[in-house]
C-alpha cells in the first residue's frame, strides 16, 4: 500500500485504523520515547561526570519504577486482592512489545521478547545508559509487592528480555 492508498482508506473510515498502522503509530511514538530517555541519560552523563550522572539516572527510573507499582498496587487492592504475581496485569501495550504470559513454580510470570525501546537502543549501539532504564521493572514490581519480586534479564538480539518473577 502506497500513501496515496492508504490516505483514501483513511478517508473512507477517519475512526478505524488497522492493527498493523496502530502498531506502526504506538511504535513511532515510543522510538520517541526512547529518543528522549536516551538523551536525558547522555546529557546527566555529560553534564555530572559517568558516576555521578548514573547514579541519578538509576534515581529518577527508580521513582518512575515506585509510581507504576503502588498504582498497579492500588488497582489490584480496589478489586480486593492480594497484590501477588498472579494479579498483576502487565503493563505493557499489547501492540508494541511481544510478551508471553508464562507459569513457572504456580506463578504467572511475563516474559519480553521484544521491546520497541530496547530495539531503538540497540539500534544506536549505546545500550549500557539506555540498559538502565529496564531497572524500572524491578523498581516497579518492589513497589507493588515489597515481599517477593526479582527480575531475571539478559540482552537478547531482538531487544532486553526480562521475566518478572
Amino acid at each position: 500500500m502506497n500513501r496515496e492508498q492508504e490516505e483514501k482508506t483513511m478517508e473512507k473510515d477517519e475512526n478505524k485504523i488497522s492493527k498493523e498502522e496502530a502498531v506502526a503509530q504506538i511504535r513511532r511514538a515510543l522510538r520517541r520515547t526512547a529518543l528522549i530517555y536516551h538523551s536525558f541519560a547522555e546529557t546527566l552523563v555529560e553534564e555530572l561526570g559517568r558516576n555521578r550522572g548514573k547514579e541519578v539516572i538509576e534515581k529518577a527510573v527508580e521513582a518512575y519504577g515506585i509510581r507504576i507499582g503502588q498504582e498497579a498496587r492500588k488497582e489490584v487492592q480496589k478489586k480486593g486482592w492480594d497484590p501477588t504475581p498472579n494479579n498483576f496485569k502487565s503493563d505493557l501495550p499489547d501492540l508494541a512489545w511481544e510478551t508471553e504470559e508464562v507459569e513457572i513454580d504456580g506463578e504467572k510470570r511475563t516474559r519480553v521478547h521484544y521491546c520497541p525501546l530496547a530495539a531503538e537502543w540497540l539500534e544506536w549501539g549505546d545500550t549500557k545508559l539506555s540498559r538502565l532504564y529496564c531497572f524500572v521493572d524491578q523498581a516497579k514490581m518492589q513497589a507493588y509487592n515489597p515481599a517477593k519480586q526479582k527480575i531475571k534479564s539478559s540482552n537478547g538480539s531482538t531487544g532486553i528480555i526480562r521475566e518478572m518473577i
